[in-house]
């Protein structure tokens, strides 16, 4: 196929003769962590951030030369693809465990590492396609799960995963509260009543409704684990993320609340904190940038020099799910590829 506008990034360096020509008109800024990490962007949303300096001349010769390569035509990478389980390593052998927004990035490689080291899983997702392609991964992966759908944020939905659960297994040893949102890319002053509402709904009511009905199951086991999904928004601001900023702040407040009031219950309740993660959820900022018409100030520039893989947060809450992290509690864990430094 032909280049054209809507080629990505990544596809560009992943070919030889594109890579030459970008190297050729943008020789230092090819190098730079910010150009490798914007794999989803194109070459027009990329050059509309105003921290990178292509100018519209470049960008037209750019593209003048990048027509004449034939890119071969590649099957779109799935968010995580087809992850595979590591039956080696920590066991979770008869432990189950509840992930939420299992259906795809961190929840369905966290599910499918899981499920291979021996735990036994209930899925959950609001998306009954992708939740099932998940629980296809698990049991692919030798895996024991079930899938429920499921609104983490509304409670009768909540209620029902949970008492799945007991069903099917009689126990919940830990509950990965995963499930969450972004909003879109704007000012503070352009946040609209239903986007907030839309954010705070999923990334916090969903929480504590998880929270508050694993706790309850958790009380009467006499033990228990939760892990929940914040973010680093959760200990520093995103720019034109306000709302998003806020809800993995509750996040966090939630988090170290119960691991407070449990802590002498049997009951661990810690928060991972992710920077950048190649999930669907960064494939699609840059189109929600467009969308907006508004461009951040700040883009996000991991000094690791890339986005997470999913199965590198996965290998974290496997860790945590495990009686390895028996000592930890109220712990809000970074892993950001020094993003927060």
């Amino acid at each position: 196929m032909s280049y054209d506008e809507n080629i990505r990034i990544g596809e560009l360096l992943n070919n030889a003769e594109s890579f030459a020509v970008l190297e050729k008109h943008l020789p230092e800024f090819v190098k730079e962590p910010t150009f490798k990490m914007a794999t989803n962007f194109t070459l027009d949303q990329l050059a509309a951030l105003p921290q990178v300096d292509i100018s519209l001349s470049t960008l037209q010769i750019l593209k003048q030369e990048l027509a004449a390569i034939a890119f071969e035509a590649t099957v779109q990478k799935q968010e995580i693809g087809a992850p595979t389980g590591n039956k080696e390593g920590i066991s979770l052998e008869g432990k189950v465990i509840v992930v939420t927004g299992a259906g795809s990035g961190i929840g369905r490689a966290s599910a499918v590492i899981m499920g291979s080291r021996g735990a036994k899983l209930v899925l959950v997702d609001f998306n009954e396609q992708t939740g099932e392609e998940t629980l296809a991964l698990v049991r692919e992966n030798g895996g024991e799960a079930t899938f429920v759908q499921a609104d983490v944020s509304k409670e009768s939905d909540v209620q029902n995963y949970i008492q799945k659960a007991v069903e099917a297994y009689g126990k919940i040893d830990v509950a990965f509260n995963n499930a969450g949102i972004l909003q879109k890319f704007q000012r503070f002053q352009d946040i609209s009543e239903e986007e907030f509402t839309r954010i705070m709904d999923v990334n916090v009511k969903g929480i504590f409704l998880g929270m508050k009905y694993a706790l309850q199951v958790m009380d009467k086991q006499g033990y228990g684990h939760i892990i929940n999904t914040a973010s680093t928004t959760a200990i520093r601001a995103e720019h034109s993320l306000a709302a998003y900023t806020a809800s993995k702040h509750a996040v966090a407040g939630l988090t170290k609340a119960a691991a407070l009031e449990y802590v002498r219950k049997g009951i661990r309740i810690n928060a991972i904190c992710p920077g950048g993660v190649a999930t669907t959820l960064t494939a699609a900022v840059p189109q929600s940038l467009q969308e907006s018409g508004y461009v951040p100030e700040e883009f996000p520039n991991m000094r690791i020099g890339r986005y997470a893989e999913p199965e590198e947060l996965a290998q974290i809450v496997a860790f945590l799910a495990s009686d390895y992290s028996s000592y930890m509690t109220g712990s809000i864990i970074l892993a950001d590829g020094g993003i927060t430094l």
